[in-house]
């Protein structure tokens, strides 16, 4: 089984000081924009890719979903989710997202929050979640935004006083691996264009249904360096349903 970078404990210690991981849905800046492209999850089978802390498949048990499995490559990722949750219809599996295995038609929702830039093969993923859901069936995720990604470093580019100058963007085309630096550590991430993004869905049995360039709610808007995401797009939200 592959390895997970959220697994070191440098790193986890590092991540658990997040807003997103300290206040749970309502700290993610792109949450406010995801939450109106959800589809309905009353009564729904849910797989969640790339589970995290488990905060999306609480809420899709919260909203009624009959049953939610979560997917996630960190074991300590998994602990934390397997605390956090109160729901019996919620149940956890350690896999890499690109090892996991369902059966067909098995969902009526596949989600994903911030996950498939870990992927290489993205393509093949989409053909297994197509395959995985049931006809008509929603596919939601988040990623970063190609923007965000193609230079690599995903840092602002300085003056010599430390004032922020602009966002580098380089490469665009040369899809493939990055080393950014997340939380003051190397993470491996893969780029890809927004066609390859949105045309992968599109030739590949889905129909899109809202393409959203996520950005900070106003009420955040007063956090350190939030009114700097208003100068480059940083996630991607895609809502997509099987043909």
């Amino acid at each position: 089984m592959q390895k997970s970078k959220y697994d070191d404990p440098v790193f986890f210690a590092k991540y658990s000081q997040m807003n997103r991981s300290k206040e749970g849905l309502a700290g993610a800046g792109e949450w406010e924009d995801l939450q109106k492209i959800l589809p309905s999850f009353s009564g729904k089978t849910v797989l969640d890719l790339g589970c995290g802390y488990g905060w999306h498949c609480i809420y899709a048990a919260e909203h009624g979903a009959a049953h939610v499995t979560g997917v996630d490559l960190s074991e300590k990722m998994l602990e934390v989710a397997r605390e956090k949750t109160q729901f019996s219809q919620v149940e956890y599996q350690r896999a890499a997202i690109e090892e996991a295995d369902f059966a067909p038609e098995s969902f009526d929702v596949v989600f994903s929050s911030l996950a498939f830039h870990y992927v290489k093969d993205y393509p093949t993923l989409v053909e297994k979640v197509r395959s995985w859901l049931k006809p008509g069936g929603d596919f939601v995720f988040s990623v970063e935004h190609p923007i965000f990604t193609a230079y690599g470093s995903q840092d602002w580019y300085y003056d010599e006083n430390g004032n922020i100058l602009h966002f580098p963007v380089d490469n665009y085309y040369y899809e493939g691996e990055r080393k950014a630096n997340f939380l003051g550590e190397d993470v491996g991430k893969y780029h890809r264009t927004l066609t390859t993004y949105l045309d992968t869905l599109l030739t590949g049995g889905f129909a899109l249904r809202r393409v959203v360039e996520a950005k900070p709610p106003e009420h955040m808007q007063d956090l350190p360096g939030m009114k700097d995401e208003l100068r480059r797009p940083m996630m991607l939200l895609v809502a997509a349903n099987k043909m």
